[in-house]
């Protein structure tokens, strides 16, 4: 399957909304054990999130990883002497060195079976510190806008090309049950967010950013059949998502987990 072409600016159309769950998530993470503290933030994109990270922890030393050139041109502009992004696949990415952190925000819900890299994730953790300075590992992972509480339309029908399906709901369990058994304290919760969202179609544009980058990158080739299907997917979400006075209301579904490797 071909990776998805990314877009920065598309992307940070919406940075507020889509930063909010990133620190959401680090409200929940302890202290850290390193001095300075050595943090890896996976899926970094245009490092807008990775800056929270260093807002945070401002002695950390923080790598971002991405496999999009796109968006890591955008982040290096945030570079710094304690920040620093790198390419990376996250298929295969595996800490190299030791870390105190390692953080996904929006990420590991395009990485096929993210679940069996936890393991070498944790041996890449820092030898665990007396509660409450544990080294975590932490990830958000959202669901697609036709996971959300209200019953957005799916790609019923698959575009040519064989573009990939949408995201599969996030189960919870799944990931308290594969932490717990690899002998982390895991902390695991779903939060639905209410985004207000402005502007034309801003459902779509939303997505343009995320969820239809596949969709986009499929049918790149092909712009007659692109723009038939972004205008079929357009009145489905404009059915979906009607317009209010102050705005189109977008229920998005967040997974949180963060894990702290036993003593």
């Amino acid at each position: 399957m071909t990776s998805p072409t990314w877009d920065p600016a598309q992307y940070l159309r919406h940075v507020g909304h889509r930063a909010r769950p990133f620190a959401d998530l680090l409200a929940r993470v302890p202290g850290l054990p390193g001095t300075p503290p050595r943090i890896a933030d996976l899926g970094c994109g245009p490092g807008n999130a990775t800056l929270l990270l260093t807002d945070r922890w401002p002695t950390a030393r923080v790598t971002g990883y991405d496999n999009s050139a796109r968006m890591l041109a955008e982040a290096r502009a945030h570079a710094g002497a304690h920040l620093d992004f790198a390419h990376a696949d996250l298929t295969t990415w595996a800490p190299a060195e030791t870390y105190d952190l390692i953080v996904s925000n929006a990420a590991l819900h395009w990485v096929p079976g993210h679940l069996d890299a936890f393991p070498a994730w944790l041996a890449g953790l820092a030898p665990a510190a007396p509660s409450p300075s544990r080294s975590p590992t932490t990830s958000t992972r959202p669901c697609t806008p036709s996971c959300a509480n209200s019953p957005a339309p799916p790609l019923e029908e698959p575009p040519p090309r064989g573009a990939p399906p949408p995201g599969l709901r996030p189960r919870p369990g799944v990931y308290l049950d594969h932490l717990a058994r690899l002998g982390c304290e895991a902390d695991v919760w779903t939060t639905t967010y209410q985004h207000v969202l402005t502007g034309e179609d801003p459902v779509l544009d939303w997505a343009r950013g995320t969820g239809l980058r596949p969709v986009l990158t499929a049918l790149a080739d092909d712009p007659e059949a692109r723009d038939a299907f972004v205008a079929d997917y357009r009145d489905l979400l404009r059915e979906a998502y009607p317009p209010r006075p102050y705005g189109t209301v977008l229920p998005f579904r967040r997974l949180f987990a963060v894990a702290r490797k036993g003593v």
